[in-house]
């Protein structure tokens, strides 16, 4: 007998809407498939047997995070297929900080109406995230809030696993003075400041669909650029050079995130001209009226993520770099002091 409750369809909740989704995302989910993965998706968990060869002492590292605000701009366009790139990021960019390799992920979907063709078009999102970094779909859940959530409304989380031996844990201890740190350039915003964002565009209000000269695309294109994933680059320059730190621009900015990386009385001093930072920047800040500090304590100005290498490595590390995609660029150093960032 197939499930079906006609009671909790009149409440809001349509079961057989979910059932229709998950058979919708079923191909998305399949093209994340790699080796280790044991289940398919349906069932109560989801399972993953890790190749632990050459791993003397293994390590699981786990990432958590969400869309956040961003989601809106999804909303407001009705386009639901990059959102799910930027859950993927959040947490998987977070996980190779200590240079973990993410094995799998989960997603979390909760939706005012479950509508089957939206929650597969987040969910294709989520696919190609995890296939950019190199990692497994192997479960999630999506939840139908009638009564609280407004039909059109869904929010996006997500939960990721990542492995490393811990001997090649990359800590704060690393870093030493005289080393180099390079920028990996960023796809826009990502997925921080967007409360600020929406503020100062007044996306409830604008026309995000027309054409804007100064960013070469529509302002909801430009806003709804999906964050930029860097596992595959990060790793690769891990195994070519020496990296002491990396730290994952986000929320915060460069104030907030490049100290995480730090050990007690080290600086990271930053050559502002050398930052190459997009238009959607600039707009942000002159309709603003943002202050320069405040932009780069907020938002990640053009630098996703920023590696800090040996100086006698950074060669080998910006080859790796380039190597996978992602052209980096040197935009300081490390230096003996305790103010953590310095931009001049």
């Amino acid at each position: 007998m197939e499930s079906y409750s006609e009671s909790y369809r009149k409440s809001g909740v349509d079961i057989t809407a979910g059932y229709a989704g998950v058979k919708l995302m079923a191909p998305h989910v399949a093209r994340t498939r790699i080796p280790g993965v044991v289940s398919g998706i349906g069932g109560f968990g989801g399972l993953f047997a890790p190749d632990l060869t050459g791993i003397r002492e293994p390590v699981l590292v786990s990432g958590t995070d969400g869309v956040g605000t961003k989601i809106r701009i999804a909303q407001l366009l009705d386009r639901h297929d990059t959102v799910g790139v930027d859950c993927v990021a959040m947490c998987v960019n977070d996980i190779i900080c200590c240079g973990a390799k993410p094995l799998f992920f989960l997603d979390y979907i909760a939706i005012g109406k479950n509508v089957p063709e939206k929650v597969a078009a987040i969910v294709s999102g989520v696919a190609e995230g995890c296939v950019q970094a190199g990692c497994a779909l192997i479960g999630g859940e999506t939840a139908e809030h009638p009564g609280i959530m407004a039909p059109e409304e869904y929010d996006l989380a997500g939960f990721s696993v990542g492995i490393v031996d811990k001997g090649d844990i990359i800590d704060p201890d690393r870093v030493r003075s005289g080393d180099v740190v390079l920028a990996l350039p960023s796809s826009g915003l990502h997925s921080n400041g967007f409360s600020l964002v929406r503020k100062v565009f007044h996306v409830e209000h604008a026309n995000l669909t027309v054409y804007c000269e100064d960013l070469g695309e529509s302002l909801g294109e430009a806003l709804l650029t999906p964050t930029r994933i860097y596992v595959k680059p990060v790793l690769a320059a891990i195994d070519a050079a020496e990296v002491h730190g990396i730290s994952h621009i986000t929320g915060g900015g460069f104030y907030e995130n490049i100290p995480r990386c730090l050990p007690d009385g080290m600086t990271v001093k930053i050559e502002k001209a050398a930052v190459r930072t997009p238009p959607i920047f600039k707009m942000l800040r002159e309709t603003g009226h943002i202050p320069e500090r405040d932009m780069f304590n907020t938002f990640n100005m053009g630098v996703g993520m920023a590696v800090i290498v040996s100086r006698d490595t950074a060669d080998q590390a910006l080859s790796a770099l380039a190597q996978h995609g992602c052209p980096g660029y040197v935009i300081g150093e490390v230096i003996s002091g305790e103010e953590r960032v310095i931009l001049c």
